[in-house]
């Protein structure tokens, strides 16, 4: 028997033209039964996994080889991995799975597909190394007492083949109607045409450069103004970009990544006219609507697993007839997917989660991608997936990228847990109260920044979370949404955000104020610049387009999206004329924190000496709710005749559209909103449901001990610290805010910028260059 590590075939169209797909994929689709069960403790992360498998082949003895290469082409379908580990003198295969808690409690679904694997591998290996029959081991090895736990099973060669064999065999009918729909997609996507009968001034010059930037594999950050018709520019140029051509196989998926809703409807809008653009039927195209999960739950009081919950009873045995069905649907809107799981009683969510694997493109939140975990991103390293990502108002994904990569921990929640918790968690809970009373005992000011992470701290945390994990696999009923539940997601959180702490986060620790008699503090893990966290993203994706109205300075951005190197920029004109914008400065009113009760006056009449002289629909945006509300109160004091409504805090969304309603094309009065919330970005009231708006802040972050952290960490990092960390962020919502003014090249309109800082030279450089407008108004600055 020759023993030397197998040979890769090298893949060619001719050996296996319904393409390749990988061991694990092939099992995902073909050896799946029974329910969904979702009972079991969290999976070790990625770097635990690697860290695992390398730790138990570093056991084994002469003889061993690891991660082996193995493929075999069945029907036109080239099957392809990499195994864990062959011992060449025992002859076992083995197929190493990390976990934790005990391995007893790991479900017979999981497991029989952990063999299915394994079995397939060994198929590959007998085939190979023209072997008559193997061992198979399941080395499932706990990451927190490097304990192994082997199962072993003997196969025939014959067996083996069975059993690879029935799984190509269901997945190559599949593979075949994918082959057929890939081929008329992207035939279809070649014709496609530009659905208006013109570009609008601008959108041509974007839509160019995304083009070559998803045509040869490229990131590309691109500023265009609001208004031109930046989401069917970019839609359209990287599906037309999309089918392979000779050599090169093309773009597999989009990813179009969204901020808020407002910005997944218009991308869905986008699509839905695309799809039927100047084509005598629709293009073959399946798009995926992507939403929380707590939003499409149907059972949101059920557990996710068999014994709980309907729709994950038998979830698997159902799920080859719902995947027909939703592959047919083609567009697989939230509703679709809903009717169409219901029609087969499977879970909508988990259904939504396996068509991501056969969508063109897929529309979704930010998250989706970009947090711990994230499944597209997860998928698309698994598969090798070719993805397209279009980034939507990209400069909002520094923010929400802080905060995926950021936790706190708070000790009120905790005490609560402790009086409430199962006996047997009573130890390992006592345990992590003394760390955290350790902690408060180091503490010598009522915001302290760690020089590192707590140790010990988290090492009793790590302890804790798996004990927790044990108790629901060992007690289902308490894994039901509840306070012990919600407590170790928190906690799992802070152990993810650990894992990746550098010199981008902080640790601090802030006194509590509570009333208890022991003040544990509030721990935290706070991410100051996610680049280096976002870098791998990047590189997983064959091409990414960032886009806003507002990536200004480029350098900022990059920076702190970790963006690679040789990005390309682009910044599209305006197609606006300046003269369609007054943009005024009021110079003599200060909006500074020490200065907010003498700017109410002033702010008001300014208000209404702009209302009385254009009546008409205006926006006024403040920092905060306080200061919104004592502009309001000031100016219904002194103008009480003026029509005005507000933002509240919380609005749900019927509110919110209610807000929007108001401002109609033949409507007067002024609406209030906080600066960066729902109504600073990604609403078109164009014409004149809106022709004008005040601005009363900089949108400058708060100055507090944590953001003065952050300053200082900022200019460690990049010598810019005061900018980084306050003045770009801040002006990116100023200019978010005035773009809602002019939409259209018919439009007109004023935007009062309401702070003396706007004058300064070094704050109009980092605003709209087409805002050249000067004003003729006694006392106050043009722009």
């Amino acid at each position: 028997m020759n023993t030397a590590p197998p040979r890769l075939e090298p893949e060619t169209a001719e050996d296996a033209p319904l393409g390749v797909v990988a061991v694990r994929a092939l099992c995902d689709f073909a050896a799946r039964a029974g329910d969904l069960d979702l009972r079991f403790t969290p999976s070790p992360s990625g770097s635990e996994g690697v860290a695992g498998h390398s730790e138990v082949t570093a056991r084994r003895g002469a003889g061993y080889q690891r991660e082996l290469p193995l493929s075999a082409v069945w029907g036109g379908l080239r099957v392809q991995g990499r195994a864990d580990g062959f011992d060449t003198v025992a002859l076992r295969l083995e197929e190493i799975k990390t976990h934790r808690g005990d391995p007893a409690l790991i479900g017979a679904n999981q497991r029989a597909l952990h063999w299915a694997q394994a079995r397939v591998y060994g198929h590959l290996l007998c085939t190979q190394l023209a072997l008559d029959a193997l061992d198979l081991a399941l080395i499932y090895f706990n990451i927190d007492t490097a304990h192994e736990t082997p199962l072993v099973q003997h196969h025939s060669a014959a067996e083996l083949r069975a059993h690879f064999e029935a799984l190509c065999t269901r997945y190559a009918v599949w593979a075949r109607a994918e082959r057929a729909h890939r081929v008329a997609r992207d035939a279809a996507l070649r014709g496609l045409a530009f659905p208006f009968p013109a570009f609008r001034t601008g959108q041509r010059a974007l839509a160019e450069a995304v083009y070559r930037t998803h045509r040869h594999g490229r990131v590309l950050m691109a500023q265009a103004p609001t208004g031109i018709g930046k989401t069917m520019a970019t839609l359209f140029a990287a599906l037309k970009a999309a089918p392979g051509n000779g050599k090169d196989p093309g773009t597999d998926k989009l990813f179009y990544l969204t901020a808020k809703t407002p910005g997944r409807q218009l991308a869905l809008h986008a699509l839905d006219t695309l799809s039927q653009a100047d084509t005598p039927q629709a293009i073959p195209l399946r798009v995926l609507e992507r939403v929380a999960r707590d939003t499409v739950c149907e059972h949101p009081d059920k557990a996710c697993h068999g014994e709980s919950c309907p729709l994950a009873q038998g979830f698997y045995d159902r799920l080859p007839a719902a995947r027909q069905a939703a592959a047919q649907a083609r567009w697989l809107s939230k509703t679709t997917l809903r009717s169409v799981a219901l029609e087969h009683r499977v879970c909508p969510y988990y259904l939504g989660q396996e068509m991501l694997r056969w969508a063109d493109v897929a529309v979704g939140d930010f998250n989706h991608y970009f947090d711990h975990g994230a499944a597209w991103h997860a998928l698309t390293e698994a598969n090798g997936w070719r993805v397209g990502l279009l980034v939507d108002e990209a400069h909002n994904l520094i923010e929400r990228a802080r905060l995926m990569h950021s936790a706190t921990l708070e000790p009120a929640a905790f005490q609560a847990l402790r009086q409430a918790a199962p006996a047997a968690l009573k130890k390992p809970l006592d345990k992590l109260q003394r760390r955290w009373s350790a902690l408060a005992k180091t503490q010598t000011q009522d915001h302290d920044v760690l020089p590192e992470l707590p140790g010990d701290f988290i090492t009793a945390l790590q302890q804790l979370c798996s004990d927790i994990g044990d108790h629901f696999a060992q007690h289902p009923q308490d894994a039901v949404d509840g306070p012990l539940q919600r407590w170790w997601f928190d906690a799992l959180h802070v152990l993810r955000v650990a894992e990746g702490f550098g010199e981008h986060s902080l640790c601090d620790l802030t006194r509590d104020t509570g009333t208890g008699r022991v003040k544990h503090p509030v721990l935290a893990i706070r991410n100051v610049v996610p680049g280096p966290l976002l870098a791998p993203r990047w590189a997983t994706a064959h091409s990414a387009t960032l886009f806003s109205a507002t990536l200004a300075p480029m350098d900022f951005v990059a920076h702190m999206l970790g963006l690679p190197t040789n990005t390309l920029r682009v910044d599209v004109p305006s197609p606006f004329a300046p003269e369609q914008l007054a943009v005024r400065v009021a110079s003599h009113i200060s909006t500074r924190w020490s200065d907010r009760q003498a700017s109410l006056t002033p702010m008001a009449e300014v208000m209404a000496a702009q209302y009385a002289a254009e009546p008409g629909n205006y926006l006024a945006f403040f920092s905060s709710f306080d200061y919104l509300q004592q502009a309001l109160d000031r100016l219904q004091q002194h103008h009480p005749q003026l029509p005005v409504w507000a933002q509240s805090r919380g609005m749900g969304e019927p509110e919110r559209d209610a807000f929007v309603a108001r401002f109609t094309e033949g409507g007067q009065g002024i609406g209030f909103a906080v600066l960066g919330g729902a109504f600073g970005e990604g609403i078109d009231l164009p014409g004149r449901r809106l022709i004008g708006a005040f601005i009363a802040t900089l949108g400058l972050p708060q100055v507090n001990p944590v953001n003065e952290q952050m300053r200082a960490r900022l200019q460690a990092l990049f010598g810019r610290g005061y900018d980084y960390a306050y003045l770009y962020p801040g002006l990116q919502k100023v200019v978010q805010a005035a773009g809602r003014v002019i939409r259209t090249e018919q439009d007109h309109g004023t935007v009062w910028l309401l702070d003396d800082r706007f004058a300064q030279p070094g704050v109009q450089r980092l605003l709209p260059r087409w805002w050249t407008t000067p004003s003729a108004t006694p006392g106050v600055t043009g722009v």
